[in-house]
């Protein structure tokens, strides 16, 4: 009987999900579907004039759209979905840095999306602002890398950091697992995404509708477990990119890697904290014209925590361009 039941409900919640996702995939994307060659990448823009803003996300990110509002008020911005979120396509490519640069430059020739570019990295995103900026530098006219990564750190990762790795990862397959069963869909029709992350409460809804949509696809979890998968690849492809010359750049500090509470207790916070001072020290020395901004209010997740901070920095490159 107890079989029966159980039996019952997981299919109930399994048909539950793909009903919902049906629902939500008929709803059409803000932006355009771009073919990169033989998938398609989603591209949306807003904002009038001035120097384009293109907002590369953290690992499993897309959270662009919690930003592109206040950026538009002052020059244009893009945002795209990177292979495998939001309404992206799948790649068949490696899920590396070097591949998603390239596909980033296809994807901005194919919409005719004219530099000069001011490129915004978040987390891991700062990997891939970092390497399309020493491969095309006559397109780029400054970056912001917010909490950003770097290579030399990361490459020498504790023993704790690693197995904090394998415990993301671990989390992104159960995460997988869970939307396939509609589990994570159900999660966020009961608000539990701003239960866990109290600061999306502030945005509006309509802002975070994109953002928790791809959270509760499978496609998102697969790709996140590719990216990760992956980081030590990207770490020594962006070796190569340690030095701009005085390209503007904006380095922005978060406080602490995680706010401390109940969770957090049971992490390395100690071992994150310090990995994260020693990448911030080495981040400076990318250009002679690097500035550290401090997210003293904000965990790891600006974008979220202290999200003026970041349209701060794109606004000090905007002014420091315009000075030359």
């Amino acid at each position: 009987m107890l079989f029966s039941i159980n039996s019952i409900l997981l299919l109930a919640t399994t048909c539950y999900g793909a009903i919902a996702c049906l629902m939500e995939d008929h709803q059409p994307p803000p932006g355009k579907l771009i073919d990169v060659g033989g998938y398609s990448l989603h591209l949306y823009t807003a904002g009038e004039s001035g120097p384009t803003v293109i907002l590369e996300h953290s690992l499993g990110g897309i959270e662009g759209y919690l930003l592109l509002p206040e950026i538009a008020k002052h020059t244009r911005v893009c945002i795209y979905d990177r292979a495998g979120y939001g309404w992206s396509d799948h790649s068949p490519y490696p899920r590396t840095s070097a591949q998603i640069v390239a596909e980033l430059d296809y994807l901005l020739t194919q919409a005719d999306i004219q530099p000069p570019y001011i490129l915004v990295g978040n987390s891991f995103g700062s990997y891939n602002v970092r390497l399309y900026a020493q491969y095309f530098p006559e397109k780029v006219m400054g970056m912001v890398l917010t909490d950003g990564l770097h290579e030399t750190a990361m490459l020498k990762m504790p023993i704790p950091l690693q197995c904090l790795k394998l415990f993301f990862l671990s989390g992104f397959v159960m995460s997988f697992i869970g939307s396939i069963l509609g589990i994570v869909r159900l999660l966020k029709v009961m608000g539990t995404f701003e239960l866990i992350k109290r600061e999306l409460v502030k945005f509006p809804k309509l802002i975070l509708k994109p953002v928790k949509r791809s959270f509760c696809r499978p496609k998102h979890w697969i790709t996140m477990s590719r990216e990760i998968l992956n980081l030590d690849i990207s770490s020594r492809q962006v070796e190569l990119a340690n030095y701009f010359d005085a390209l503007p750049i904006v380095s922005i500090k978060a406080q602490s890697f995680f706010h401390p509470s109940i969770w957090s207790m049971f992490l390395p916070m100690k071992a994150a904290n310090k990995l994260r001072e020693q990448m911030h020290r080495e981040i400076l020395n990318l250009s002679t014209n690097c500035v550290q901004i401090q997210a003293d209010k904000s965990g790891h997740f600006i974008w979220v925590d202290q999200p003026e901070v970041i349209v701060n920095g794109i606004l000090k490159i905007l002014n420091t361009c315009d000075r030359n």
